[in-house]
């Protein structure tokens, strides 16, 4: 993208070049900044005033032990502002309220009566007041933004498609900015997910970032140099939707054998209760249990998951080299008895050294997501209500 070479770009430039330095390094003089940056000191002067003017950045306490003028540091002012996270399920949100490293403030899970687009932001609308209302002590920090997690896919702020809710150009971040009157973005579940990691999660001191969610679905995100690859369409990243067996059964989106179908956390636990003929209902954890206690059923079902996802992540990783993967979803339970074999064909399928997988076992990781979709706007000078920022 051509950018105007005016003031005004400059000025955002150099408060995206600042910001990223913070969120990565933490607190350092102003001085650490011109040097590392290569912005000139009144350069650097004069963006940290802005930033300290609109309670972004906060000063230190002034070094010990250096004769004379002592350096101040300078950090992110993380308690600052507020954002919201949404994670839109079948039948329910998960709702988070955040600081803007996407600390969990309040949490809440709220059921929805039916799945229309319309009935859903107006439950967002009203949790936000009920997240701002729980805060155990409000501090006068703005609610800066609004990010919302959809399982399906997004192009600027509209669901184009979601097979799992039935929607079809569901403009959802503009349905719900008009409720609220702040600026909301939205994105795949898993996009949202990536982007957490790369900002504040296992990811973040890596530039190029894989995040795989094995929950409902199956996919795998990228974020490069801190911007995730969203595709000509909004569509990249749906691992789960390549072809695992042409006779497989019939997937969410109409086609037969897609990966998802075999090895989503739901297909396991379903081709588990059935190979056992278990009668009553049982979940993950009833399956982690019985693969611990060495039930064959379980550990080959696992194990068959693990190559069979790991034979699909060789082929992403030949084609988007990945410094690494951070595992995410429901299925993260499983823990090695899933990751294992996961790892082993990935070495095996993969043409350069594979990178790490490494699982988030944090339960709120998805919320986070969404929520760090509106923390991303004070990192990206070009992010705009609605929208995913490009790097």
């Amino acid at each position: 993208m051509k950018l105007k070479g005016d003031q005004q770009t400059s000025r955002s430039i150099n408060r995206r070049l600042i910001l990223n330095l913070l969120r990565r390094e933490g607190a350092i003089s102003r001085a650490e900044i011109a040097a590392v940056t290569g912005l000139s000191p009144a350069a650097v002067t004069f963006v940290v005033a802005d930033l300290l003017n609109e309670n972004i950045l906060v000063e230190g306490e002034a070094s010990i032990g250096a004769p004379g003028r002592r350096p101040i540091p300078i950090n992110i002012n993380y308690a600052g502002r507020l954002v919201v996270g949404f994670k839109l399920m079948v039948g329910a949100i998960d709702c988070v309220l955040t600081d803007l490293a996407t600390t969990p403030l309040v949490s809440k899970r709220v059921t929805l009566p039916d799945q229309s687009p319309q009935t859903t932001v107006e439950a967002c609308a009203a949790a936000v007041s009920q997240l701002l209302a729980d805060r155990a002590a409000p501090t006068g920090a703005q609610l800066s933004g609004i990010g919302i997690a959809v399982p399906g896919v997004i192009d600027n702020g509209v669901c184009r498609l979601s097979h799992r809710f039935g929607w079809t150009d569901v403009p959802i971040a503009a349905m719900l900015a008009d409720l609220v009157n702040v600026p909301v973005w939205a994105d795949d579940d898993t996009n949202a997910f990536a982007l957490a990691q790369q900002l504040f999660g296992l990811g973040r001191h890596h530039r190029t970032v894989g995040a795989l969610a094995i929950g409902a679905g199956i996919s795998c995100a990228v974020v490069i140099d801190g911007s995730v690859h969203h595709g000509a369409n909004g569509a990249a990243g749906k691992l789960g939707h390549s072809i695992h067996d042409p006779n497989g059964p019939q997937c969410e989106c109409g086609r037969r054998g897609c990966l998802q179908t075999f090895f989503s956390e739901p297909a396991l636990v379903k081709r588990w209760r059935e190979a056992k003929g278990i009668a009553g209902d049982v979940d993950r954890y009833d399956m982690l249990e019985a693969a611990q206690a060495g039930d064959e059923a379980a550990v080959n079902l696992l194990r068959e998951a693990g190559e069979g996802i790991g034979r699909s992540l060789g082929s992403f990783c030949n084609i988007v080299d990945p410094e690494v993967i951070v595992g995410g979803g429901e299925a993260v339970t499983f823990g090695d008895y899933l990751f294992e074999p996961m790892r082993d064909a990935l070495r095996r399928y993969a043409m350069w050294a594979p990178p790490p997988i490494t699982p988030d076992w944090a339960d709120d990781s998805w919320a986070r997501g969404a929520a760090a979709l509106a923390t991303q706007r004070l990192f990206d000078f070009e992010s705009r209500p609605g929208e995913i920022a490009a790097a």
